[in-house]
């Protein structure tokens, strides 16, 4: 049953978060241009820089754990391995707000983000009761502890430009059945909560996250989409984490914005290069695939335009949970994300 709903693990570990701390501060100094090692050799730079921001205004973090790599593989000398995580390092990924500061957390961002004149990305995990104990078990202790914790999360962001994607499968585990109903009432107070507390910011996007193209039809999600306040939204998100192909995904997101006003949508299009893998156990086909690929590079240039952008949601190279020989959820794996790479035309 649960194979087709998501990926699941998604958070980061504690070391990406507590260095999320002080991160603004770092960057603000560094001017979000270095890679944090300078070494060249062989003609290989370390340095990250933006992209063009008329196709691409989301931010790119150059402290990430894809662009330590990069300045690691130059410094060692291994300049094939440094350009291919190059093609993970130089393009903008969602930073995964923590538990513990998420006021801390969301301005370091924001403001390293506004300094360079592009769109912090944020993703908003925290839901009570999340992930059903699987992978990436946890989230806030009750409803007032997530209320604090976005309540710091809208400080954090202020007036600074940004979008946000609010919790990967709070809604899709209400619809399947994953999370049990008598949970139900309270987490869709909290996500219309979220929204309008998020949505009260005056340039903050909110996309509420709206499950797959493989996991069942929009028929079984639109009217929960609704409780959960998708209306006073920016849009959905679909894809998060996940590897369904770009045209499934619109597909997807299409039926599904024409049962909820023709509302708008994001791509998750991180890992979805080579479509969704179909061998090996259904349950965890979402877990760490082999022979996954980049897909489509972030933009807000798409191919539809119900489609506001192209977003790498989850964060290629970090690990999906403790399968296939993965280190746990949010990880930085160097093997998967070599492969990754590799594997993208």
């Amino acid at each position: 049953m649960y194979g087709m709903r998501g990926a699941l693990s998604r958070a980061p570990s504690t070391g990406a978060r507590a260095s999320a701390v002080v991160l603004g501060a770092a960057l603000l100094v560094a001017g979000c241009s270095s890679g944090g090692g300078g070494d060249k050799d062989g003609g290989a730079s370390a340095t990250i820089t933006q992209q063009p921001k008329e196709a691409d205004p989301f931010w790119v973090n150059s402290d990430s754990n894809a662009a330590r790599e990069v300045a690691a593989y130059v410094k060692a000398g291994r300049t094939t391995d440094a350009e291919q995580i190059r093609k993970i390092a130089e393009q903008p990924t969602g930073e995964w707000i923590g538990p513990e500061n998420p006021e801390q957390e969301a301005r370091g961002f924001t403001e390293a983000a506004d300094k360079a004149g592009r769109t912090a990305l944020l993703v908003l995990y925290n839901i009570p009761h999340r992930d059903c104990g699987q992978y990436s078990q946890g989230g806030a202790a009750d409803g007032n502890a997530y209320r604090s914790w976005i309540d710091g999360v809208a400080r954090g962001i202020g007036d600074r430009a940004t979008t946000v994607i609010l919790e990967p499968d709070a809604v899709l585990h209400l619809v399947d059945g994953c999370t049990p109903n008598r949970f139900a009432e309270e987490r869709y107070d909290l996500l219309k909560g979220a929204v309008a507390r998020l949505k009260s910011l005056k340039n903050t996007k909110v996309y509420l996250d709206a499950g797959n193209a493989g996991w069942g039809h929009p028929d079984q999600i639109f009217q929960p989409l609704q409780q959960a306040g998708v209306d006073q939204a920016d849009g959905f998100a679909v894809n998060v984490s996940n590897f369904y192909s770009t045209q499934d995904s619109i597909a997807y997101g299409k039926q599904l914005s024409a049962k909820v006003g023709d509302k708008h949508f994001v791509i998750d299009t991180s890992r979805n290069g080579n479509g969704p893998y179909t061998s090996g156990n259904p349950d965890e086909r979402w877990c760490n695939p082999p022979g996954r690929a980049l897909g489509e590079a972030p933009t807000t240039k798409t191919a539809d335009p119900l489609v506001d952008a192209y977003l790498w949601v989850k964060r290629p190279g970090e690990s999906d949970g403790t399968c296939k020989g993965g280190p746990k959820a949010g990880e930085w794996w160097t093997d998967y994300a070599l492969k990754l790479a590799q594997a993208t035309k």
